[in-house]
């Protein structure tokens, strides 16, 4: 969960409220214009939306975890060359 909020709040952890991909993403949930969006607008909707926030944060996660499973190395490696593998003949 806190590796997903430190990936989307790259560039601006210190003040995320100015971070134009959050902002656009409070745009496109609550309507709130996207320019308008400043420290205290920023933080009474992170407050007014946590629980959604937590859970967002939380599937995201899981999110992450799945995909590594399917890129870990010893997935990707595993497999012998050949029959199995379509993206490797031969």
């Amino acid at each position: 969960m806190l590796r997903v909020w430190w990936r989307l709040t790259r560039g601006y952890r210190l003040r995320p409220w100015k971070s134009p991909y959050l902002r656009w993403r409070i745009e496109t949930y609550s309507g709130l214009d996207a320019r308008s969006i400043g420290f205290w607008s920023f933080w009474g909707f992170s407050w007014r939306e946590r629980r959604n926030l937590l859970r967002y944060l939380r599937w995201a996660g899981g999110m992450d975890a799945s995909a590594g499973m399917k890129n870990s190395p010893r997935r990707r490696g595993g497999a012998e060359k050949g029959k199995d593998d379509p993206d490797q003949s031969g």
